[in-house]
């Protein structure tokens, strides 16, 4: 009775928390759907944008406040994962029909800090070696690389690359993408890349997550007013970036771009192609992870947008055959 009463005294008298709000989590009872988007809403048969054919897509929705805000994503079959920018893991199966089945909610088991604010789990980037099923992520404002074990079950190693070191706090690892042969590629948002328009890119020989790597910087060159969001390796070795552009007459718009391999090397400049733009009407927003995929002969583009947990947004998910 003793032990109670001291603790009745203590929550009387002992003022409430009072700082910043936590970070929002998923709720342990998952629930989410998906609900079929078009293309182009003036001409729901349209199909082709530049070197890209629709092949469906839907937007997702789940409870809120804090379902959403995915930058980046992994596909391995017919298994989504999509990561927040707050740490937040959101995966599911779907199939043909766009129905989204065996839902998880989690969160990152680590990173920067405690994980208590927004700037310590600023999940920004995503890359998954599909041998291991080991996981990097980007952490942006820390500007880190963290490796986690399959299936985010703990975190295993994490790095703050030198080079890294004074990346702008939230214009750091926007992109990340591990390459077949083992290396990985790193972009930064807004860190300026020596030449007017660039952005800075890293190439570690291995593991980045693990000290001392080493490797070379870049020079990456997006459409003009673009900056870029996610990387991912094609099938004949090309690199694919989505590239994003906020302004108060369009929102956001996106371009596709797509680097050849041998651009790429130290003090050098990679231009992209650009192959798709998505503005209105063509269904946009602000699009932030990208995925490639396989079904036959053909490679599959997966694109998904951080909707900044805004009701005026929506998490989309497109599927797009890649034509060039």
């Amino acid at each position: 009775m003793r032990i109670l009463l001291s603790v009745l005294l203590l929550l009387l008298f002992v003022p409430s928390w009072s700082g910043d709000e936590r970070l929002p989590l998923l709720p342990d009872r998952v629930e989410m759907a998906a609900h079929r988007v078009a293309l182009d809403w003036r001409d729901p048969a349209r199909v082709k944008l530049g070197g890209l054919t629709f092949m469906g897509g839907v937007y997702l929705t789940g409870p809120r406040p804090a379902f959403g805000g995915f930058s980046a994503m992994t596909v391995d079959g017919d298994r989504f994962t999509l990561l927040s920018d707050g740490g937040n893991i959101v995966s599911f199966r779907m199939g043909r029909d766009w129905q989204v089945r065996e839902p998880r909610f989690a969160e990152l088991p680590a990173g920067p800090g405690r994980g208590w604010h927004k700037s310590e789990r600023d999940s920004e980037s995503l890359t998954r070696d599909p041998a291991t099923g080991q996981l990097w992520v980007g952490f942006e404002r820390a500007n880190q690389i963290w490796r986690f074990a399959p299936g985010f079950v703990r975190a295993e190693a994490h790095s703050a690359p030198p080079a890294m070191r004074k990346w702008p706090e939230n214009g750091g690892a926007e992109a990340m993408v591990r390459l077949r042969d083992g290396s990985f590629i790193v972009l930064a948002e807004s860190e300026d890349g020596g030449a007017r328009g660039t952005r800075r890119g890293l190439w570690f020989a291995g593991d980045p997550a693990r000290a001392g790597q080493r490797g070379f910087a870049f020079s990456y060159r997006p459409p003009r007013g673009f900056k870029p969001t996610d990387i991912a390796e094609l099938p004949d070795g090309r690199l694919v970036v989505l590239n994003r552009k906020a302004s108060l007459r369009e929102m956001f718009t996106a371009v596709v771009t797509i680097i050849e391999r041998g651009s790429l090397g130290a003090g050098r400049i990679a231009t992209g192609r650009e192959i798709a733009r998505f503005a209105a009407p063509v269904v946009h927003d602000n699009f932030e992870a990208v995925a490639v995929t396989r079904e036959g002969r053909d490679t599959i583009l997966w694109i998904a947008s951080d909707d900044n947990q805004w009701w005026l947004q929506r998490s989309l998910l497109l599927k797009f055959r890649l034509d060039v």
